[in-house]
């Protein structure tokens, strides 16, 4: 894990899941490598919806997707930790690819409370993935 993400992932704990950069937005997901089967920590901007988590497989702009992307295609089941009122709890989660007809409406949501979101679509040669992360229970 690169020390960017363990930085990350160390902040969200050492501060009872409120970032300097994230606020409140921070989660870490505990995938699965789509390649070596290894778990992973991920930590990513969540987007709160009723019924999960939105995220964007940005990479910042990045021309490719990000490792994480092939990880919930090939392994969609796995626990999220998120801030939860004022507590981190462990959610299991089935994560899933918007398809057209839901992406622009959470793209609008996503853009709208994260600017540089917009930023990276400019950048990036190709449509930035959104995964529904839906509570499994």
């Amino acid at each position: 894990m690169s020390s960017w993400n363990d930085n990350a992932i160390a902040e969200f704990h050492d501060n009872n899941g409120v970032t300097g950069r994230w606020g409140r937005s921070l989660i870490i997901m505990h995938t699965t490598g789509a390649k070596s089967g290894a778990e992973r920590e991920v930590p990513v901007m969540g987007f709160r919806d009723d019924r999960g988590w939105f995220v964007v497989a940005s990479k910042g702009g990045a021309p490719d997707n990000p490792a994480w992307y092939h990880n919930l295609l090939a392994h969609p089941a796995f626990d999220v930790e998120a801030l939860v009122g004022d507590e981190i709890v462990t959610v299991p989660v089935t994560a899933r690819e918007l398809d057209a007809e839901e992406y622009d409406a959470a793209w609008q949501r996503i853009t709208t409370k994260a600017p540089a979101f917009a930023d990276y679509e400019k950048r990036a040669p190709r449509k930035l993935p959104i995964f529904l992360l839906e509570r499994s229970v």
